[in-house]
């Protein structure tokens, strides 16, 4: 009886909070904040205005179907490369001036690649639109959790990635009308002036020159612990497999929809985009009152529901119930991992809590395309929405078992990780 007891007073401090949290409202909608949001907005704007766009263009330059796939793994690789030097450029410059030179260098590649009149052009500039983004997502999400009341963090970052959804909306359909109704030019033109307006709003926000203050905190860091922080392995791992299943949606779902003859796939995408967006508008405040676990453990769960059903669709009202599912799972889960990520560390390491974040998604994303893509080959399409269920299970029991094992620990850490060395 002792230990039924126990175990449901585990369960009670789990699921009323895995994070010490306060109710205290501050304002979130400063102009500070909003300013950022929105050139978080135009810079991911002008990268998703070309996923649909440059396969055609570098097809169009008399590139091959290889050169397409080389387009994507060198923008990811680069990425996540220049992630490694996180700390090195937060040293040398401050999040604030690092962030500026990552924004610039997404400037000029979408300002040059209309010079890239070959195939090996096209290429070297997404190294250099590769390097910027890496660097400006990093610093973003970093800097934005310092603009963000402590106490409305969930919440805060759920609308800052409400800028990420209405882009991955609106950007990759406005690229494709713009190529079929006017020309390549002057869809660079539009994403570079989407990269002109985040540098705006940019300097219209009033970000502190922190360079002095972290150059006394930052310590040498091995190689690793440049791809993942040290504190936040359990994390990276969650974020990894979230990587692995979001990168089968994205690269597969067309055709999938081409083997269950469904109709218009694109669908799929709009449903989904309304649902994430839905979705952060709730959950964040969750996050913020209950916890980690109140968001977490039922995202998951619809998460793997969606994959469930997106993997037995036969009907265009299956497809876009999985839609939902998916896209309800994924606003939900992706912020509130990053923000659970950004609370387990002292403030002067939130960018590399940041890079470790994308890292894994990024790493995810790249596995689980190739992985999932052999698959895709022996067994049909259908399983790499089976094989994604599997893994959220994984996900799932892999969260159960840390927060029942580690709560006590992870509660007395979080107490204190805001003022440690501060």
């Amino acid at each position: 009886m002792q230990i039924h007891k126990n175990i449901e007073s585990d369960i009670s401090v789990l699921l009323r909070k895995d994070t010490q949290m306060t109710t205290t409202i501050s304002k979130l909608w400063t102009k500070d904040f909003i300013l950022f949001t929105i050139s978080n907005t135009f810079l991911f704007s002008g990268f998703h205005i070309f996923l649909p766009t440059l396969p055609i263009y570098i097809l169009n330059q008399g590139g091959t179907s290889t050169d397409v796939g080389l387009l994507s793994a060198i923008f990811v690789f680069c990425a996540i490369l220049i992630r490694f030097f996180t700390d090195y450029g937060i040293k040398k410059w401050g999040k604030k001036y690092y962030l500026y030179i990552g924004c610039i260098l997404c400037f000029i590649a979408a300002l040059s690649y209309i010079l890239a009149t070959t195939v090996p052009r096209l290429l070297s500039l997404r190294v250099v639109h590769g390097l910027g983004f890496g660097i400006a997502t990093t610093l973003y999400a970093a800097i934005v959790t310092d603009l963000i009341p402590k106490s409305r963090r969930g919440e805060g970052i759920g609308y800052f990635g409400l800028g990420t959804t209405l882009a991955m909306a609106i950007a990759p359909g406005l690229g494709v009308w713009i190529v079929d109704n006017f020309s390549f030019s002057s869809l660079f033109m539009v994403a570079t002036a989407s990269q002109i307006l985040a540098l705006l709003c940019l300097t219209l926000c009033s970000i502190p020159d922190d360079r002095a203050v972290l150059t006394e905190k930052q310590a040498e860091s091995s190689f690793i612990d440049k791809l993942i922080e040290p504190k936040l392995l359990f994390q990276a791992l969650l974020a990894l497999l979230f990587g692995i299943c979001i990168g089968g949606v994205l690269n597969f779902i067309a055709l999938l929809a081409q083997e269950a003859h469904i109709a218009n796939a694109g669908a799929f995408f709009l449903m989904c985009t309304l649902c994430i967006f839905l979705s952060r508008l709730v959950t964040g405040r969750i996050f913020d009152q209950k916890g980690p676990a109140w968001v977490i453990l039922p995202g998951t769960i619809i998460f793997l529901l969606g994959f469930v059903v997106l993997a037995q669709s036969r009907s265009m009202t299956a497809f876009l119930t999985a839609s939902a599912l998916y896209g309800f799972g994924y606003g939900t889960i992706f912020p509130a991992v990053q923000t659970w990520m950004f609370n387990l560390v002292p403030p002067v390491k939130r960018s590399a809590a940041s890079a470790t974040f994308y890292n894994m998604i990024d790493v995810g994303n790249g596995v689980g395309s190739i992985a999932l893509g052999m698959l895709a080959g022996k067994l049909g399409y259908a399983s790499i929405y089976w094989c994604s269920a599997i893994i959220m299970g994984i996900f799932l029991l892999s969260y159960i078992w840390f927060i029942i094992r580690a709560k006590y620990d992870l509660a007395d850490n979080l107490a204190e990780v805001e003022t440690r060395n501060m």
